[in-house]
């Protein structure tokens, strides 16, 4: 039971991407808190020496890179930067473009096919962002274009954009 046990709280961590309180994990896997606290301090021992960390603060957890290697993933992240925006990566600018304000599942309803990574390469590049959240169930993330998005482009502001009946008949 304790390898399972850990696993399940590995696999919430992983997933979670944001700091998650020791009641949200215990609640989660149906646990007492003490037993999922105790199964906590023995992965943080057993992550001393490794790639990943778990970090603890006010009584949240976070499954993070470890700091040593804070050089070589910020380098890796940075290889994203160096390329051109390939063809899905436009295709979903355009879009946010067009019709934002606009959430991932809008895009992905338009485009056919999941974007997540596209839609963090766009963030990465400061080409989108985080706008609010839609007044709808979950309240999903809303995504716009920034500033340095007219400058990638080649234009001062929107309305120097082609207007999409424009592209139509072209």
């Amino acid at each position: 039971m304790e390898k399972n046990l850990k696993s399940q709280i590995e696999s919430l961590l992983l997933v979670a991407g944001k700091p998650v309180s020791l009641k949200e994990i215990a609640n989660t896997i149906d646990g007492s808190v003490a037993e999922i606290q105790n199964e906590l301090n023995s992965l943080i021992e057993e992550y001393k020496d490794r790639g990943f960390r778990i970090i603890k603060k006010d009584e949240k957890y976070l499954l993070a890179s470890a700091q040593e290697n804070a050089e070589l993933v910020a380098k890796f992240l940075n290889e994203e930067l160096r390329y051109d925006l390939s063809p899905a990566a436009l295709e979903t600018l355009a879009i946010v473009v067009y019709k934002q304000p606009i959430t991932r599942a809008e895009i992905e309803n338009i485009r056919g096919t999941d974007c997540s990574r596209v839609l963090r390469v766009l963030m990465i590049r400061g080409l989108i962002e985080e706008v609010g959240r839609k007044e709808s169930p979950g309240r999903p993330i809303l995504y716009g274009t920034t500033v340095k998005m007219l400058t990638y482009l080649g234009v001062e502001n929107e309305d120097q954009l082609p207007k999409m009946e424009e592209l139509a008949t072209t």
